[in-house]
């Protein structure tokens, strides 16, 4: 049985059967993707809300908080991908985490407001 326990074994394999520098580089591979994703959004939504006319009040205020969340995922997101350049690091901290949804939720939240404003 690949990667699991032996059938009538003690429990799962020693740590020396597998690759230890793979999972990290798949997982700062996927962080980049993520942070691509999020580029392509953050442009897309600065597209939408200041497309055809002069910004207003709302559309100012939304483009600065999605610039803003944009930043600070970055930034969260630069920072884990540097922490695993060096090996495996250390599991997510509970407020990095907590960080990277909340700008996640954030961003989804100033999505539908932009999707659903009046008078567009």
């Amino acid at each position: 049985m690949a990667g699991g326990a032996l059938p009538g074994g003690p429990g799962p394999r020693p740590a020396r059967d597998r690759d230890p520098g793979l999972q990290p580089e798949r997982t700062r591979l996927a962080w980049r993707r993520t942070t691509l994703s999020a580029t392509a959004m953050a442009v897309l939504a600065g597209r939408q809300l200041l497309h055809g006319q002069a910004p207003g009040p709302v559309e100012a205020v939304l483009a600065v908080l999605m610039g803003l969340l944009w930043l600070a995922f970055m930034a969260l997101a630069h920072r884990r991908m540097r922490a695993m350049a060096t090996g495996r690091p250390p599991g997510l901290p509970p407020r990095t985490a907590l960080l990277l949804v909340v700008c996640t939720l954030a961003v989804a939240l100033c999505g539908a407001v932009i999707l659903v404003r009046p008078g567009r």
